[in-house]
This record gives structure tokens, C-alpha cells and sequence, in this order.
């Protein structure tokens, strides 16, 4: 074993010696061996594997055609647009940038922006105050046209309007508990609050014969209706007058005459209207164009735009801003979409609508308003979403719109699928009333497609 064990050092030592010459370094006798340095053990290397890319997701096939019904040439010159209100996808399209007149669909327009600029809660208020001359009252209107004559607790066509008799027994009232006071003998009409033309020039002046559009003043009552408990009612060229002569009846033994409230003059007595979240609704279930003209012109002197026709447009546009959606292209002309050179074109609509069905701000109480497809307001008559369009029955929550060249409808529809879908569909200039029935059938349509509607 020593033997062994020394012939072993002597190899190793030989092993150092040529070694420590290979590297030229000399290497002394008597030193000690290093101690070997260990050969690290390699560590195994893996190369990466690629990540899985994201798996697409699954296309919808959008092959629910409406071809057959858009074709139908009683829809005159055709537009049309739905977007899916859920995603903001736009499903079908057939001129939906083109600006076009949108009859009363424009009431929605001025239904927005009366809940942006005047606020839901707004009312209008009709007072009275005293005259300059001694024994006179100023009857001042603040705008209301839902005033009605009846008498209180007895509803006009505008349920929950304020009535002139109340407003008289408050004058009546105030007047007898100053002992200073004269008799009444003189009633004065200020319809100042708003001004210009009373009538819209593009305007047919058969609407008011018809019964379906009264001058716009600030001071007048029951939409100016010779009967105060129709919808629809000839109205007269003098709205002033016939409130003047209402409100005297009234008061008893006093002459009427023209004029405008003394400043910082003594308040008498008030009455208000319905909150504008009212008459939202009441507008829009019936298409009351009395109401929509009121607001539009409460919008336009609430936000400094002016007090006439011609400041509506900036008005108007002041509030639907507050929406984020471009207004380029719309032309607003009145509040109720009466006249021919109303523009809006549908992309618009949809956009609204998206943000109606959401109920974004105050616009549940626009929504709220909508008439329903075979249930309420101007979609529950008899020549509407009949036969096989019955099928959106409930369905269909939209505005309704008729003027002489076209027939308008533009809403909110919960499909079949259960995709609520916001769309807008114009029949323009060769048109009769039958496009309503195409338009329905259109609606009914696009109903069933749901998010598979095709824009072929």
C-alpha cells in the first residue's frame, strides 16, 4: 500500500510539472499541488415554445336579408340605418350620412335638448303682476301654451296643465287685500317672452286649419284649440287675443289691451306648467307640435341663442352637444319637424338612440315617452303595425313622423334575439300614406334579423 500510495504522488507531481511548463511559469520542488478547481456541471438549456396566439373570435354571419322589403316602392326615396345599440355596430345602412328631412322624428332633437338645457324640472310659468296705471293687472306669459281655460279639475288635451281660473281667484285674492286698491278695470297681455314671426314661413298654413299647429306665442291656452279637449282642433290666427279674452271672462268687467309688465312691478298670483320630464312625454305620444315649438323656443331663450325662429338652430344644437355626438349637417328650422327644411340625417338618430335606450343623463324620460308598437300613442292606431308586422307588437319603442313629402319612423327596437337595435327609416317626396305600412313592415324585419341582420 505505501508503495502504491508513493508511486501515485510521483506520477501526479510529473502530471503538475508539465503542466505548470506548458503555461511557461516556473514551478519550485518543494511547493505544494493546487487543489483541482471542479468542472462545473453544464446546465441544461430548453428552448422556448412559441405562446398560442389568441383564438379569433367567432364571426357573426349576418345573413338575414331585408332586401325584399327596403325594395318596396312605396317607400319613395329610401333611407335608412340600425346599429346595434349594445356594440355602436352599424348593421344596415342605405344613405345613412345623407341629411334629409325627418318630419316629426325631429321632435326627439328638441326633447334632448329641452332635458339638457332646461333641466327636467323646469316649468314655465305664467303670472300676473300689477300695471303701471292704477285699477290695471299685466298678464305676463312665461311660455306655457299648455294653459287651458277649463276649468280647474276638469283635464284639457294636456293632462295636468294649470288652469286660468286658479290663476284669477290668486289675482282676485291679492287684489281685495290691499285696501288701497282700485277696482280692476283693465287687463294688459305682455307676450313678450318670446319674439319675431308666429308663424314658421316654411310652414302650410292648412296645419292650422287642420288643427295640428297653432302661431307660436308665450302667452296663449289649450295650444290655442277652439275645442280645448281635442288632440286635433282648428286654431285661430290670435292666440293672444283668445287667451286675453279667457282670462278677463275670469276677472269680470275689465277692457284688454296690448302691452308689456312693468319692471320690478308687484306679483300678483302664478301658475306653472307641467316639469318639463312631463312634457317631453306629452309631445312625443302624440306628436304635439304645440309643445315641441314651446320647448324649442324655451331651449333657444334659456341658452341665450335669442327668442325666435331663427334662434332655435343654435339653441337647439347648445344642447344636443352635451351628447358628444357631430351635429354636422343638422339643420333645425323649428321644434316640431314640420317644416321641408328640416335636415338630420339618420346616423345621427342612431347615435341618439344608443344613448336614449341607455337612459344616459335625463333621457329615460325621453325614452319613457316613445310611442310602443300596438300599445301606445301614435304606433297603438289602426293603421299601424298591422297584419304579419304585428309581429314586433311591444317591440318597437319610436317616433313617429308625417309631413307632406315623407313619412318618418326612428326608435329603439328589441329584436327577437334579444339585440336591442336603435334605427331610423325615411320614405321621402313621392309618398302616400301607405308608406306607413311599408315602414312597419321594414321595422317588423329588421325585428326578426336581430344581430343577423344583413346589409345586402
Amino acid at each position: 500500500m505505501i508503495a502504491g500510495g508513493t508511486l501515485a504522488l510521483v506520477l501526479f507531481g510529473g502530471i503538475a510539472v508539465a503542466a505548470g511548463s506548458a503555461v511557461g511559469a516556473p514551478v519550485a520542488a518543494s511547493a505544494p499541488s493546487a487543489t483541482p478547481t471542479p468542472t462545473p456541471t453544464p446546465t441544461p438549456t430548453q428552448t422556448a415554445r412559441p405562446a398560442p396566439g389568441a383564438v379569433p373570435a367567432a364571426s357573426i354571419v349576418r345573413s338575414c336579408s331585408v332586401a325584399d322589403l327596403a325594395s318596396d316602392p312605396r317607400l319613395g326615396s329610401f333611407q335608412a340605418q340600425v346599429r346595434n345599440a349594445t356594440t355602436g355596430a352599424v348593421l344596415y345602412d342605405r344613405g345613412g350620412n345623407t341629411a334629409s328631412r325627418a318630419a316629426s322624428v325631429l321632435k326627439v332633437l328638441t326633447s334632448a335638448a329641452a332635458l339638457e338645457v332646461l333641466g327636467p324640472d323646469y316649468r314655465a310659468t305664467t303670472t300676473v303682476v300689477k300695471g303701471a296705471e292704477p285699477g290695471s293687472v299685466v298678464l305676463v306669459g312665461g311660455g306655457d301654451i299648455t294653459l287651458s281655460r277649463t276649468p280647474s279639475g276638469d283635464e284639457s288635451a294636456y293632462a295636468g296643465a294649470a288652469h286660468l281660473d286658479d290663476l284669477a281667484a290668486q289675482v282676485e285674492a291679492a287684489w281685495a287685500a290691499d285696501p288701497a286698491n282700485p277696482p280692476l278695470t283693465k287687463l294688459i297681455l305682455d307676450s313678450s317672452m318670446f319674439g319675431g314671426a308666429e308663424w314658421q314661413p316654411s310652414w302650410d298654413s292648412k296645419e292650422l286649419w287642420d288643427g295640428y299647429m297653432p302661431p307660436i306665442t308665450a302667452l296663449q291656452v289649450d295650444g290655442d284649440r277652439d275645442n280645448p279637449y281635442n288632440n286635433t282642433s282648428t286654431r285661430s290666427e290670435d292666440p293672444i287675443g283668445r287667451a286675453g279674452e279667457a282670462f278677463a271672462a275670469e276677472l269680470g268687467g275689465v277692457s284688454i289691451e296690448r302691452g308689456t309688465a312693468p319692471a320690478g312691478a308687484a306679483q300678483l298670483g302664478a301658475v306653472q306648467s307641467q316639469p318639463v320630464s312631463t312634457l317631453v312625454q306629452q309631445t312625443l305620444i302624440v306628436s304635439d307640435n304645440a309643445i315641441a315649438e314651446m320647448l324649442a323656443r324655451l331651449v333657444a331663450v334659456e341658452s341665450g341663442a335669442g327668442n325666435g325662429f331663427e334662434s332655435i338652430q343654435a339653441g337647439v344644437l347648445q344642447g344636443l352637444a352635451a351628447y358628444g355626438i357631430d351635429t354636422t349637417g343638422i339643420v333645425i328650422v323649428d321644434g316640431s319637424g314640420l317644416s321641408d327644411d328640416n335636415a338630420v340625417p339618420p346616423n345621427y338618430l342612431t347615435q341618439l338612440f344608443t344613448k336614449i335606450n341607455a337612459r344616459e343623463g335625463n333621457l329615460g324620460a325621453l325614452f319613457d315617452g316613445l310611442p310602443v308598437a300596438g300599445q301606445s300613442g301614435s304606433l297603438s292606431y289602426s293603421d299601424r303595425f298591422t297584419g304579419d308586422s304585428a309581429v314586433a307588437d311591444g317591440a318597437v319603442f319610436a317616433k313617429t313622423g308625417w309631413i307632406d313629402t315623407g313619412y318618418t319612423l326612428s326608435g329603439v327596437i328589441h329584436a327577437a334575439d334579444g339585440t336591442p337595435l336603435t334605427f331610423a327609416i325615411y320614405a321621402l317626396d313621392d309618398v302616400d300614406d301607405s308608406a306607413k305600412t311599408a315602414i312597419d313592415a321594414l321595422t317588423a324585419g329588421f325585428y326578426s334579423c336581430g344581430d343577423s341582420l344583413s346589409n345586402q
